[in-house]
């Protein structure tokens, strides 16, 4: 059954969101080709890529390590649990589907706290009959709210995969590794952490370039190294899975990330750069396109 975050009064939704500022959920939807979001965001996004022409695989690839680690989890590891916090717009595929298509019985709590998620969140209520879905309106820097709340859905006494995919780098250190420790501490033994993080460790003066177009917007932007990503594991106490933490691109790939339909030239021709990204095959990533590490945690 749906939340109550979504009886929430339509007006009232209205009065919550702000479209004269980007937000990260809407930026990152539209390097996804969405159309749920507002023209600041766009701006953004297209400022972005200004400054990293390629920076759209970033966003693309961080998409397909969340597909390969879902995958992965409800495949190989059995878990049917997942908790998905910063979820972001509806697009395809989401958690669910990709984990309800291996293991038809399992549970999916999104959690956002961007009121334009919210208006679209009933796109992630479609659970097949077999497993359930829910949604939670709140933010990652209130876990105890999350948790509480997640419990009408998910069962504690069983493993659950905690996903923060391309969301930590926009909550400082102080605020950072206690939110993750203090979520992980609540879950059961055999439960796993999927992570992404934007680092300059990889291609520095493309990604500064992007943190500057975004921290002039007003966004927390916080890019962590390595052993930054992987104190986020050390200190709630997992084993970090093989390969590691890793570049997305790099992490168990299988070669499959879809590749768009492509229209006639002509259309694309009348296009400017960010509608273009929509339609980019992804395929052709090198190292020097990728500013984001992955990893997946096992907790004992």
């Amino acid at each position: 059954m749906p939340g109550d975050a979504l009886s929430q009064d339509p007006a009232e939704l209205r009065r919550r969101i702000d479209s004269s500022k980007a937000h990260p959920a809407r930026v990152y939807d539209v390097f996804l080709g969405g159309k749920d979001h507002y023209p600041a965001d766009r701006d953004a996004a297209a400022a972005g890529l200004a400054a990293n022409p390629r920076g759209y695989l970033d966003v693309r690839h961080n998409r397909d390590f969340m597909r390969r680690a879902v995958t992965t989890l409800a495949e190989e590891h059995g878990i049917r649990q997942f908790l998905d916090i910063g979820t972001g717009l509806p697009t395809a595929e989401n958690v669910h589907q990709i984990a309800q298509g291996v293991a038809p019985e399992s549970r999916v709590v999104y959690v956002d706290n961007d009121p334009v998620v919210l208006a679209h969140a009933r796109a992630l209520l479609t659970s097949g009959p077999e497993g359930r879905t829910d949604y939670i309106d709140a933010d990652l820097k209130s876990p105890a709210q999350i948790l509480e709340q997640a419990a009408r859905t998910l069962d504690f006494g069983r493993p659950v995969a905690l996903c923060l995919v391309a969301v930590l780098h926009f909550v400082e250190d102080e605020e950072a590794y206690p939110i993750v420790r203090g979520l992980m501490d609540e879950l059961p033994a055999g439960s796993r952490l999927v992570l992404s993080h934007l680092t300059e460790d990889l291609n520095p003066e493309n990604i500064r370039a992007v943190q500057r177009t975004y921290t002039e917007r007003g966004f927390t932007f916080v890019l962590r190294s390595r052993d930054d990503v992987a104190r986020f594991f050390k200190e709630a106490g997992l084993e970090i899975a093989e390969p590691g933490v890793v570049p997305v691109h790099h992490w168990r790939p299988d070669h499959a990330a879809p590749v768009p339909e492509q229209p006639e030239e002509s259309y694309l021709a009348g296009l400017d750069d960010i509608e273009k990204v929509r339609y980019r095959d992804i395929n052709d990533v090198t190292d020097a396109d990728i500013n984001v590490y992955g990893a997946l945690g096992v907790k004992d």
